[in-house]
């Protein structure tokens, strides 16, 4: 396990809060407790949340962080995102937080899953990215509104989660946690050429060497981002297809599959590491830290900026419908602490970045922050969050610094209009 980059000063959240037992429980100062009453803060040593996430976020060493810092406990449960979605709708209330996608709260909301997050209780809100809460970067450009962009899904109009707003409100969904612009991965040593384009991931020189993600919502704006760059087709929304979009995308990539394209269709974080490990794929979609599980193999791998863009995604800290009392009040508490910035670093060092990363520095050594969010070579060699050699000193970050990538996303994962259609289609080009 990697060295925790803990700040050397200031008070623990638990040792305020143990301090605050003894006279009025409310805690106070930089990065205290909101403020439990103090027969509540007393038993919240018995209080237990269920954190549900997907393996690259729901990590145990960010649970056991947590746990150490607010004095109650948080557990971890990790499961592939479509097996997330099932459970969210069927057993939320085994779940206490969750890692939601951005995507899933065009399922989430008005089905009585979520609970609304109070904005007025969001300690790290001004460090949080204007492309969460604005929908438009730092310089005032409105970001793609392609796909399902962040800022569309943010904002609800009662804490029932019954319906987005259409604009800034008080309750919120879920607060902006982690993010990331994906491309291709790709085997530099095995291309045998430069990579620049989508386009290349259909291209016959490539031909049972590439691969795809078998998730639809994702895998098809994949495909659109190569179709369109192919010129074989141009969309209005490559996030939001018309059923004729869809049938002609299909009817061009069952064509594609037919000529022995595809090596395979992958589901897992775990199999697109291994297709590219062992050099069965040299060019495929993947996400950032697969790239860095193939790395810290030795075997290289990048992550490859392409000239049309990239494909966006984010994740909100959910809260479930069902809590209360003083378990949502330790909710809303580990939601402060979780974008507070230890584990924005701990995603860092997997290529991940936090929705507020301002938070993130104080956790991060300056060559960590340099390499990871400042687009410079690697001062040092540096690890991952797991303590494996990841990058060579002088190495430089695939897309450059941060705003360099997120400033460049061409469409947004989404949920389509058409999301049944689509499935459907979907399926019958994997099963073709």
């Amino acid at each position: 396990m990697s060295t925790l980059h803990v700040p050397p000063t200031g008070a623990t959240r638990r040792s305020v809060l143990k301090a605050a037992l003894g006279t009025t429980g409310i805690a106070a100062g930089s990065g205290a407790l909101t403020g439990f009453p103090t027969i509540w803060a007393q038993n919240i040593k018995d209080i237990t949340l269920q954190h549900a996430g997907p393996p690259v976020t729901a990590i145990g060493q960010i649970a056991e962080q947590a746990s150490k810092d607010l004095g109650f406990t948080v557990r971890m449960q990790a499961s592939e995102n479509a097996d997330l979605l099932n459970r969210f709708l069927s057993q939320s209330n085994a779940i206490d937080v969750a890692d939601v996608s951005i995507t899933f709260m065009k399922y989430l909301v008005g089905r009585n899953v979520l609970q609304g997050i109070p904005l007025s209780k969001i300690r790290h809100w001004e460090q949080t990215i204007p492309l969460f809460t604005k929908g438009e970067y730092p310089d005032g450009r409105r970001a793609s509104l392609q796909g399902v962009a962040p800022y569309s899904v943010l904002y609800v109009t009662s804490p029932e989660v019954k319906a987005f707003s259409d604009g800034p409100s008080e309750w919120l969904t879920g607060i902006p946690a982690v993010t990331n612009a994906d491309t291709l991965g790709i085997r530099p040593d095995l291309v045998g050429r430069p990579v620049t384009s989508w386009a290349d991931l259909l291209d016959p020189a490539f031909k049972g060497k590439s691969a795809l993600q078998d998730q639809p919502t994702v895998g098809v704006i994949d495909v659109a981002l190569a179709v369109e760059a192919r010129g074989a087709m141009t969309y209005g929304n490559k996030g939001n297809m018309t059923r004729a979009e869809i049938d002609k995308t299909i009817a061009l990539m069952m064509e594609v599959k037919r000529s022995g394209q595809f090596r395979s269709f992958w589901t897992t974080f775990d199999q697109s590491v291994n297709l590219m490990a062992s050099g069965e794929v040299v060019i495929q979609s993947m996400w950032s830290p697969a790239v860095s599980a193939v790395r810290t193999r030795g075997i290289p791998c990048v992550f490859q900026p392409l000239k049309e863009g990239y494909r966006g995604w984010g994740y909100n800290l959910g809260m479930m419908k069902h809590l209360t009392g003083l378990k949502r009040d330790c909710a809303i508490e580990y939601a402060n602490w979780y974008g507070s910035g230890f584990q924005g670093a701990f995603i860092a060092r997997q290529g991940y970045y936090s929705a507020q990363p301002e938070t993130a520095r104080k956790f991060l050594t300056a060559a960590e922050w340099d390499y990871w969010y400042g687009g410079k070579p690697a001062a040092t060699d540096l690890s991952d969050p797991f303590g494996k050699p990841a990058i060579k000193a002088g190495e430089v970050r695939d897309g450059g610094a941060f705003w360099q990538r997120m400033g460049n996303i061409a469409v947004w994962n989404s949920v389509m209009d058409e999301d049944r259609y689509l499935t459907r289609r979907w399926n019958e080009f994997i099963s073709s």
